[in-house]
């Protein structure tokens, strides 16, 4: 006696030729096309925040690099007139506005070039970012190619205090070469302001921001 006389089915077997059916592929290619699209967005996303974690790390080193130049500048300023390239001697120390121009001593001669420790150097905002300008000699001399230590630079603008009172402009006109301390405010373009204060003419100490 059969198991069919019994009232029992033998289970169909599906043989391997059989393969899979149109369902079972629709639905493997609907979990492989969602397990995708979350990789792709996963990766996106980390690309994108790796991409703006290295802007921001890139601009806060820009931002300490030029802080520390300016400081370094202003600590080694002296009262050294220089001439201009048509001859004309200007002060030492000349300031108004984003710009700024002054002799520095300090100046590193690995090479041992034959030329002097003093240099001449301006800074001033052009195209959004701040610019700082060298002289190969402090008179005479056109200057060197303007190098951009900061970018995005929406508006800056440069004080001098002497005696406990602060001043937009400084040129020496009232018999003092050089102030006691200088302030920089500087507004990014996404509106964030930075002002750090500097002394001047007491050697390299480093910035102190406000």
């Amino acid at each position: 006696m059969t198991r069919a006389e019994h009232g029992f089915t033998p289970p169909v077997r599906r043989s391997a030729e059989h393969g899979f059916t149109l369902v079972e592929v629709m639905v493997a290619l609907l979990i492989f096309g969602m397990i995708a699209a979350a990789g792709v967005g996963i990766l996106s996303f980390s690309v994108r925040a790796q991409a703006v974690t290295g802007a921001k790390l890139d601009d806060a080193a820009a931002l300490g690099r030029t802080m520390s130049i300016l400081s370094a500048d202003l600590a080694q300023a002296v009262n050294r007139p220089a001439r201009d390239e048509g001859g004309t001697v200007r002060p030492g120390f000349v300031g108004e506005g984003a710009t700024l121009a002054l002799v520095r001593l300090g100046w590193s001669n690995v090479d041992a070039a034959p030329r002097s420790t003093a240099q001449k150097v301006a800074w001033r905002v052009a195209n959004g970012a701040l610019e700082r300008i060298a002289y190969p000699m402090p008179d005479g001399a056109a200057p060197l190619p303007p190098a951009a230590l900061l970018t995005r630079v929406r508006e800056a603008r440069l004080r001098y205090r002497f005696k406990g009172a602060w001043s937009d402009r400084w040129d020496g006109a009232q018999g003092v070469p050089l102030p006691d301390a200088a302030e920089l405010t500087i507004v990014r373009a996404d509106g964030t302001l930075w002002r750090s204060l500097f002394l001047v003419g007491t050697g390299y100490t480093g910035a102190t921001r406000g």
